[in-house]
């Protein structure tokens, strides 16, 4: 791979992240995830009621590679809020089981 493309990958994704309030980045769609991390992953946001943007990692691993680089995370799924990377799975679901999930999104649980 080029410098030129990885860094256009890297641009891509930080565009994505920058026009995204909230985004995935997983392996496979909110339909149809292709790990039990990912899985896991979407139905917390989903518990929670939470719109958000998703990339699918697996069509090309220039994207897991750059975005890994720009993100300091080695593992995916990997959500991002405002910007902000919030973390993977464990701390997403975590989150969740503690309902700091939703105010971190920006959302106000219906009691």
């Amino acid at each position: 791979m080029s410098s030129n493309e990885g860094s256009e990958i890297r641009q891509a994704i930080a565009k994505a992240i920058e026009d995204n309030e909230v985004i995935l980045f997983m392996k496979g769609t909110p339909d149809a995830p292709a790990c039990g991390f990912s899985a896991r992953t979407v139905a917390a946001l989903q518990a929670v009621g939470a719109s958000f943007a998703a990339v699918d990692v697996l069509p090309d691993p220039r994207i897991r590679q750059e975005l890994s680089g720009l993100s300091n995370w080695p593992t995916i799924p990997q959500l991002f809020v405002k910007g902000e990377l919030i973390g993977g799975c464990d701390i997403v679901t975590e989150m969740y089981e503690s309902g700091e999930l939703a105010p971190a999104l920006g959302l106000s649980l219906q009691s």
